[in-house]
């Protein structure tokens, strides 16, 4: 039997029915008690009717746009329902306005823009970002009054990952036999952080997962949404940018507006490389791939004094996808960054590999601290039915939110780093395979003395001119 953690009366409105939308419903339903009938789908295309018939609930095929968006929700969400946004191509910022306004709960895995605003060039760079995209959604909120529970960009990473941080912070302190007090706000967690050294921090993921179904010429494949993956890798790089760094980035550029607690570089996160570490793939190169992750961890965990900066890591999202996926990214690279005519998200053909997905801590005194999830293919499959290992890591990520919202209805507007991580990480911790602590003598400078010396700083492995592939 599984364990239910309440039952919702009102209705769950999924906008979306891709990738995550298919591995989330049957955890839904194992945990939350709910009937067919409350539930509605709200999605683009038809390719997810079989699964919607298995389960018994109502697939609506219409697409969600700028233009018919409040209409559309007014005629299946109401007072006290909830909405899950999975969809891409439309503005979660629209959503949340409309859900804060109709006191709807609302949970997404990624801030969207309506389709197009990633790519429009008649905004600069910085309007398009993820970091802009936050502010946005930040800005809504409203302070000391009880609003609709609101939890953004709460999937795997970003979501699950940030608190995988808070439990690492707390194994490092407890190992190196630091004296602390449990934190309990923002400004003790971030002091947590300065006081263990920490300088970099890693969403290091590496995905392993192999299929007997080879990447042909002009296709691309995925192990999740190739619509959104496609989306991140061609946007500018983003970073949270720490205090420890010495060396400004040729490429790298402010933002003039909000917190500025991240930059960003002129040059996608598809053709931008970066040196990291997971306990099973060692060290290898990454794409450094912009996500709200590596903006809220380094908002969260900024230190000021008298207003002035005290302390920031620096923090990026560093990804190896599926060998094909790479593949994919090359072809789709020297295509002049135009998309191939076919995709393949690969599942039943999956067989072997595992999705390796935590954080990397570098900079305390025991060197580098990996923790997160390490979730083979085959244990997914026997854990959930329509997922992979790298989908299942987002949608309980999702689901722990969405119970969490709805035990926590009139928060307003909330990140992941603002919510308890020890009540999610309990929730999602039998689905996300074996989850363990790892340290590593590794830096970014092992072995290099000889190569390229003129790009080292060697007084300070973890500066990023030293993790970044030039």
């Amino acid at each position: 039997m599984y364990k239910q953690y309440l039952a919702f009366n009102k209705k769950i409105v999924l906008i979306g029915f891709g990738t995550i939308g298919k591995a989330i419903l049957p955890l839904i339903f194992r945990h939350i008690g709910v009937s067919p009938k409350q539930i509605i789908i709200i999605t683009k295309n038809d390719d997810g009717q079989d699964i919607a018939s298995e389960f018994g609930v109502k697939l609506v095929i219409n697409a969600v746009t700028r233009e018919n968006h409040e209409c559309l929700l007014g005629s299946y969400a109401q007072d006290g329902d909830f909405i899950l946004n999975l969809s891409v191509d439309v503005s979660s910022a629209a959503l949340i306005q409309y859900c804060q306004r109709h006191n709807i709960l609302y949970l997404d895995t990624c801030i969207e823009p309506w389709e197009g605003g990633y790519v429009d060039s008649s905004l600069p760079a910085s309007s398009r970002s993820n970091y802009a995209m936050r502010e946005t959604v930040l800005a809504l909120r409203n302070p000391g009054e009880p609003r609709p529970t609101a939890v953004v960009t709460h999937g795997a990473n970003p979501g699950l990952v940030s608190h995988f941080l808070k439990r690492a912070l707390i194994n490092i302190a407890i190992d190196t036999g630091h004296r602390f007090v449990r934190p309990q706000t923002q400004s003790q967690w971030a002091q947590l952080a300065q006081d263990l050294s920490i300088k970099v921090i890693h969403i290091a993921e590496r995905d392993t997962q192999i299929s007997d179904k080879a990447k042909r010429p002009g296709e691309f494949v995925n192990t999740w949404s190739i619509d959104g993956f496609i989306s991140e890798a061609s946007q500018p790089v983003e970073l949270g940018w720490g205090t420890h760094e010495r060396h400004w980035p040729a490429d790298g550029h402010h933002h003039e507006t909000g917190s500025q607690c991240a930059i960003y570089l002129k040059r996608p996160g598809a053709s931008t490389r970066v040196r990291t570490w997971t306990p099973l793939s060692g060290p290898f190169h990454a794409f450094l791939i912009t996500h709200t992750e590596s903006v809220s961890i380094a908002d969260y965990f900024t230190l000021k004094e008298n207003n002035l900066l005290r302390y920031r890591p620096t923090v990026h999202f560093a990804y190896h996808p599926c060998e094909d996926a790479v593949l994919s990214l090359h072809e789709f690279a020297g295509k002049e960054w135009t998309q191939q005519q076919h995709q393949r998200v690969m599942f039943d053909e999956i067989t072997d590999g595992m999705d390796e997905l935590g954080v990397l801590l570098m900079g305390n005194q025991k060197g580098a601290y990996w923790f997160g999830s390490q979730l083979t293919i085959h244990e997914a499959r026997k854990l959930a039915p329509y997922n992979n290992a790298t989908s299942l890591q987002v949608a309980i990520g999702a689901l722990s939110g969405m119970i969490w919202a709805m035990e926590h209805p009139e928060l307003g507007i909330v990140d992941p780093d603002e919510i308890d991580f020890e009540y999610i990480l309990n929730i999602a911790g039998p689905y996300l395979g074996k989850v363990a602590g790892y340290y590593t003598d590794w830096n970014p400078l092992n072995h290099r003395e000889k190569l390229f010396p003129e790009h080292l700083d060697k007084s300070d492995p973890w500066q990023f001119q030293n993790i970044r592939v030039y």
